[in-house]
């Protein structure tokens, strides 16, 4: 049964958004919009915002370990969403994820917590979640916990530390409930996210193969709103997996062969192969030659992860709900045409395909 409203979101009701310009925190600001509140994005010093053009909202360029920075953006505000984070899956300097994900989080909630915002929203990620479940073919939960040991790379680390930092917090009289977010797709994905490289890398043909894994594929919009549902129905301190549907990467690639018109390989990579490309390239490119890796050990890693999610959680008491995968798909594979990733041949099929189905 859905929880009752403890936090309506009303017309006018001024919400502060860091990361507002990121693929999740935009579609947050534009749930927000369409709900009639007057928003703050809060964006990184000179960073790119494309996906706030036309957006009736108030930007402020501001690094989240600016205490007084932040202090003065979220003043007046009733609500915060924490967007924000770093994300990668090779750091030039760890120090820096450990400065804006877990400092940063620190700063933005105790001082949207000063500030007298009445609920803030923490972003964590489904990473936090142990996923013994998952390998043996259920969804992982909100109660699972992560072994320290599998808490591989940078950005995974910093976010549990971040988590434990915010609950702290919590704990301390903070207003907090942390969602959880699955791997979004859809439109705005411009840089684009783990899940929407692999979109992207099937529309160019560059995927001769691949590891069968499992994601929980989710629209961006629905995550944003699990978020604002999350503001308005979430517990305090509980944490939300805001998810959509489980999908083994053959199933993925088929369905996005469907609506792009496509088509796709069926030659699976063994997944000690890719652990092994993943390491040779760790060694050779990221710590001799000191360069992004071309094929990240981290994102190997995940490459030979089953993630398959339980929201059942959200769903029951935010009324969380979520769109069909091959929707979600269609709009990520729209948003690439679209935004000129795309050309020649490949782009015609994808064009005429999407037309047909509309």
């Amino acid at each position: 049964m859905t929880n009752q409203v403890v936090a309506p979101l009303s017309p006018g009701d001024v919400v502060a958004v860091t990361g507002a310009a990121g693929f999740i925190g935009s579609g947050v600001v534009r749930n927000l919009l369409a709900r009639g509140a007057e928003v703050r994005c809060l964006v990184e010093p000179g960073g790119p915002t494309p996906n706030l053009d036309g957006l009736a909202v108030t930007i402020y360029e501001v690094d989240i370990r600016d205490r007084v920075g932040i202090e003065r953006a979220l003043a007046g505000s009733r609500f915060c969403f924490h967007v924000a984070a770093l994300y990668g899956f090779w750091p030039r300097s760890a120090d820096v994820f450990y400065e804006v994900n877990v400092e940063g989080s620190r700063i933005v909630v105790d001082a949207a917590r000063s500030a007298g915002c009445q609920r803030i929203v923490y972003t964590s990620t489904v990473a936090t979640i142990g996923l013994d479940q998952a390998h043996l073919g259920d969804g992982a939960t909100e109660s699972h916990v992560a072994h320290v040991d599998h808490l591989f790379g940078a950005y995974k680390q910093t976010k549990y530390v971040a988590e434990h930092e915010v609950l702290r917090l919590a704990a301390q009289g903070a207003p907090v409930v942390l969602v959880q977010p699955t791997f979004p797709v859809g439109p705005g994905d411009r840089r684009p996210t783990p899940t929407g490289k692999v979109v992207l890398d099937f529309l160019l043909g560059r995927m001769p193969g691949y590891v069968e894994t499992t994601f929980n594929v989710a629209h961006v919009d629905d995550l944003a709103s699990g978020h604002v549902a999350a503001l308005e129905r979430g517990r305090q301190g509980a944490s939300y997996i805001i998810g959509g549907e489980n999908l083994a990467m053959s199933s993925l690639l088929a369905t996005l062969s469907v609506v792009s018109g496509l088509p796709f390989t069926d030659r699976k990579v063994p997944g000690a192969l890719a652990l092994g490309v993943g390491h040779a390239s760790d060694l050779l490119q990221g710590r001799l030659l000191r360069r992004e890796p071309s094929v990240p050990l981290e994102g190997a890693r995940m490459a030979t992860t089953q993630m398959r999610f339980d929201d059942r959680r959200a769903r029951s008491e935010l009324g969380h709900r979520s769109r069909p995968a091959t929707d979600a798909l269609r709009d990520a594979v729209r948003f690439f045409l679209e935004a000129g990733y795309l050309d020649g041949r490949r782009a015609d099929t994808v064009r005429r395909t999407l037309a047909m189905a509309s």
